[in-house]
């Protein structure tokens, strides 16, 4: 996969998360029809389009974000809460750390390490 569409609620304040913790630092491009497309160093393009006001997201929907080691996961979570940004999700496992924290517009990102 190269790329994720995403409907959001609030432009700037998911390009600020997405840019602040999740490394989706390297430009910003505004296409035609509008939507606000970001990429992260790995290339990855992070589509950000608008939310139609009647849209829900399903309980279950989620998408991962891997990071290099168990640390990696605890100092992002570390940083995400005293931002104020919700954890909805934890688990530490030998070989599997995660965290799941909710979005400004409540997608639910996990993070996560597994050897």
């Amino acid at each position: 996969m190269q790329h994720l569409a995403l409907a959001v609620r609030d432009e700037e304040a998911s390009r600020r998360f997405y840019e602040t913790y999740l490394g989706f630092d390297a430009g910003a491009e505004r296409m035609d029809d509008g939507v606000l497309m970001l990429s992260n160093a790995d290339g990855f393009r992070l589509a950000l389009g608008p939310w139609d006001e009647d849209a829900r997201l399903p309980a279950f929907l989620h998408f991962g974000i891997s990071l290099p080691s168990p640390d990696a996961v605890h100092a992002l979570e570390a940083r995400l809460r005293a931002d104020g940004v919700e954890v909805v999700g934890s688990w530490d496992e030998p070989a599997y750390v995660s965290r799941k924290v909710r979005d400004p517009s409540g997608y639910v990102v996990e993070l996560c390490w597994e050897p």
